[in-house]
């Protein structure tokens, strides 16, 4: 069984001995085994030393939705101590949040892909950190979609948001604990930074073969099976068609009330869709996009990891839809995740180059080499800072 940051300080907690005051930055998923949350038991190993408590997007209870909804500020229902909305009026910790501690520890679930806001909180945190003289120290967790396939294009600096701060592909293969140590460095953030690493993970292998219990991390990402596709599907947030928020599968459900599944099925480049099984459908979402409206589409069921490639298949679907269906498909419209002069697609995949070649009718194959010069020199970086063996 693997052996999480946080089990690590539980079993030696030397490792904290000279952190001082602590604050911690968790989620409901942030829990060991047992399904016991880490503040808690970070509150009962360091008795009287947590003193702040930090939620990232969603809430610490994950309550809320997807882009832009915000989460207030409280208090610990039985800790007593302040629980800080890092997604709320400010994504970024002001100085008195952070003055009754010395260390911030991290104990987050992230899902290995670009877009998703975790990793940019953290990132903002030890900006913040690096201002107060504050320690922050990862508590690291596995990547639940495997630490070696590496997929999609750069970022352009010039498209750097909230869910994309820095030049990597959208599936990066790396911990957070890994990620952070990159963004640190090439950002020269300056914060006192120490990785709590992981024992026994296998970066070959997916979160199932952890032995480690699966929380969903935010409100759509109920499975690993979810995790896998979302790499590609995420792209759909910044389109008219349902990403299957508000079905029991979000994401590897897809479609929309326009759509014919054969005749897509039909247009798709067919070597972009290996792995998987696309299995025509027919849903009706109770929230978001198309809500309680008969769409259809597709499930995906991905029958073999490591042949699938979700940013390529998603880049497929688009291309197909594009072809078939020039007026009904439509780029969402701004804003999205507090960018207001975008589009939503191009914020998403870090840049508009590669929608108006999906427009312009390019196929996927020439779409991938165009990035692979950038992508070669991504994984050259991302070697410097990998913390298990690969």
């Amino acid at each position: 069984m693997v052996i999480t940051g946080l089990e690590r300080i539980l079993r030696e907690p030397q490792v904290l001995s000279r952190a001082g005051r602590l604050g911690l930055l968790y989620n409901y998923a942030s829990v060991n085994t047992r399904f016991e949350s880490s503040a808690d038991l970070i509150a009962a190993r360091f008795p009287g030393r947590l003193r702040t408590l930090f939620g990232p997007q969603h809430g610490v209870g994950g309550t809320e939705q997807d882009n832009m909804r915000e989460t207030g500020h409280g208090m610990h229902p039985y800790l007593n101590i302040p629980v800080y909305s890092l997604y709320s009026e400010t994504r970024i910790p002001r100085p008195d949040m952070l003055e009754s501690v010395d260390t911030v520890l991290v104990d987050i679930q992230d899902v290995g892909t670009r877009v998703y806001t975790f990793a940019t909180t953290v990132l903002n945190l030890m900006h913040a950190c690096a201002e107060t003289g504050k320690a922050v120290f990862i508590l690291d967790r596995p990547n639940p979609i495997d630490g070696k396939d590496v997929e999609g294009n750069i970022l352009n600096p010039a498209f750097a948001s909230f869910v994309g701060p820095f030049p990597i592909p959208m599936r990066h293969g790396m911990t957070l604990g890994e990620l952070m140590a990159l963004y640190h460095a090439e950002l020269d953030i300056g914060c006192e930074l120490e990785i709590i690493t992981l024992g026994g993970w296998n970066p070959n292998t997916y979160f199932e073969d952890t032995g480690l219990p699966w929380i969903l991390p935010s409100p759509n990402m109920p499975l690993v099976e979810t995790a896998v596709v979302y790499p590609g599907q995420v792209i759909l947030e910044g389109t008219n068609l349902s990403e299957g928020r508000g079905t029991t599968r979000p994401f590897e459900i897809w479609g929309a009330p326009f759509i014919e599944p054969g005749h897509v099925t039909n247009l798709l480049e067919k070597n972009c869709i290996t792995g998987a099984v696309l299995r025509e459908t027919d849903f009706k979402p109770t929230f978001n996009k198309w809500a309680g409206q008969h769409c259809r589409g597709y499930q995906i069921h991905v029958t073999d990891r490591e042949l699938f490639r979700p940013f390529r298949a998603t880049l497929a679907f688009i291309s197909a839809l594009l072809k078939l269906y020039p007026e009904e498909f439509r780029w969402s419209e701004p804003p999205y995740e507090y960018v207001s002069d975008k589009l939503p697609v191009d914020v998403i995949l870090g840049d508009d180059r590669l929608r108006l070649d999906l427009e312009q009718g390019r196929s996927i194959e020439d779409l991938e080499h165009s990035w692979s010069e950038d992508l070669d020199k991504f994984l050259s970086l991302r070697s410097r800072f990998l913390l298990y063996p690969r």
